[in-house]
């Protein structure tokens, strides 16, 4: 099942420094922000399917924020307050074609590239959210929110500065340093514990 529906799906580039070093790119000084279509989205349990176009697809663990309540222009506190909770994410990504295109609409936007779930959990200290990644049970990202460039409340604070976010609107913190390739017949699970373990068999596509 899916826990949420969001008008729109925001995610966050380049919000850990070691993931920006990793990938030999500077960090930013505003955000960097793109979009994943909502056809993109699946739950747990869901199967990630890997594009035929591609040939490197990339797992991306990250903390969802999901929105609360009608926000626009809203400051730091503000912002904060119209967190409705937090959701496991999984930016799945074709590094190939993102650095191919030199935009990331297409290397993030195919069909079951964003993983989300278990659930939507409140109640949480935005300050010190853990996060973990695993693949076939290893793990291969951990990281803290407090680790993040940008915090959650100033993220969702920027974004309600160009648009209006509205209730389930789901944002993509970023993901840490770690990232790899994924196969068929792969198991990757994001876990935020609060919130629970999002995990995903991967397929190849037809013809692969």
């Amino acid at each position: 099942m899916i826990p949420v529906r969001p008008t729109k799906i925001i995610g966050i580039g380049r919000n850990y420094a070691e993931h920006a070093r990793e990938l030999g790119n500077e960090m930013p000084e505003v955000p960097i922000i793109f979009f994943k279509p909502p056809t993109a989205l699946i739950g747990t349990g869901d199967t990630i399917q890997l594009p035929v176009v591609s040939t490197r697809v990339e797992f991306e663990a990250e903390i969802g924020v999901v929105i609360g309540k009608r926000i626009r222009h809203a400051d730091v506190a503000g912002a904060e307050r119209a967190i409705g909770g937090y959701v496991c994410v999984n930016d799945v990504t074709c590094r190939d074609l993102q650095k191919k295109d030199g935009q990331w609409g297409r290397a993030k936007g195919f069909d079951t590239f964003c993983p989300v779930g278990p659930r939507v959990a409140g109640s949480l200290d935005w300050r010190s959210l853990d996060l973990i990644c695993r693949v076939n049970g290893v793990e291969r990202q951990r990281a803290r929110s407090a680790d993040m460039h940008f915090s959650i409340p100033e993220l969702v604070s920027f974004l309600s500065g160009i648009m209006t976010l509205e209730p389930g609107d789901l944002i993509a913190t970023g993901t840490p340093a770690g990232t790899a390739p994924l196969h068929q017949g792969d198991v990757v699970e994001v876990e935020i514990p609060g919130v629970g373990i999002l995990s995903n068999p991967v397929a190849g596509a037809e013809g692969r």
